[in-house]
């Protein structure tokens, strides 16, 4: 399930208007909801550690959904689904860092790091893929996308209802998807999607001791070109005390992104 919907969340069209049937089907159409053919985003981060102290950065963000098939190499059918490439723009210290994802609709999504430092582009294992995120309170799957088969879903309200910024309230669903594997960091996340736009504005995640270590929350929520779009959100960490936010500066629905801005060379390309 794709947390950050603003595209850190990667169907081309919106769903037919049809009442889910079940947690699994919500889910599914979380991670489907319409968030254009591509995207191109600037945001802003703000790292506070345990005492307050602030770190700011700035970055890129581009995705594409579903690659065309016809516009790869015949021996590329296999890598055919959603992409998401970050650039780190600032500070210096982390300024040309990249993270790729590429996901495969019929197998483990890919994700590759590229550190200037190093010069190399590393492999994001799935045993890593909960770990954070270049410091952040964010881990990379809460940035590239959670594989949908590795979770079984419940439903735990049906009548539940976010308290949106504005005051207004929206009827949501809260959703508990639990891992398969009970091995990882964080086996269980409960969200909470809004039932007029498969949005999750809210998620807790839970720890191998089933302690509610991070939480995800939206601070504001609009459409951009029709599009339901988070631009403000943050993501806390309630034993290490420490709170990441993520301020969307601007973005751009169906710019007519295509393939070949998201291979490894373009990722080793961002420190350029």
């Amino acid at each position: 399930m794709r947390l950050l919907c603003l595209t850190l969340s990667l169907a081309l069209a919106p769903l037919a208007p049809l009442a889910p049937t079940s947690a699994a089907d919500i889910a599914r159409r979380v991670q489907d909801r319409d968030t254009g053919r591509d995207s191109r985003a600037e945001l802003r981060m703000k790292l506070f550690d345990r005492r307050g102290r602030v770190r700011d950065r700035a970055l890129t963000l581009l995705t594409l959904r579903g690659a065309d098939k016809e516009s790869l190499p015949t021996d590329a059918s296999a890598k055919v689904g959603d992409r998401l490439l970050i650039r780190f723009t600032y500070p210096n210290d982390i300024r040309g860092t990249g993270f790729l994802v590429w996901e495969h609709p019929k197998g483990d999504d890919e994700r590759f790091l590229y550190l200037p430092s190093l010069g190399r582009v590393r492999r994001i294992a799935g045993t890593e893929a909960q770990e954070s995120f270049v410091g952040s309170d964010f881990s990379y799957e809460d940035i590239g996308g959670r594989e949908f088969d590795d979770y079984t879903y419940a439903l735990v309200d049906e009548n539940a209802s976010w308290p949106s910024p504005d005051g207004s309230g929206r009827p949501a669903w809260r959703l508990e998807s639990t891992r398969k594997d009970a091995s990882v960091q964080y086996p269980r996340v409960v969200s909470l999607v809004l039932k007029d736009s498969y949005v999750v504005v809210q998620a807790e995640m839970f720890n191998r001791r089933n302690e509610r270590e991070k939480a995800y929350s939206v601070g504001e929520l609009r459409q951009v070109q029709g599009i339901w779009t988070v631009v403000q959100s943050a993501m806390t960490n309630a034993i290490e005390k420490t709170r990441t936010e993520l301020q969307v500066a601007k973005i751009e629905y169906n710019t007519g992104l295509k393939e070949d801005a998201f291979t490894r060379r373009e990722l080793e390309g961002s420190s350029r």
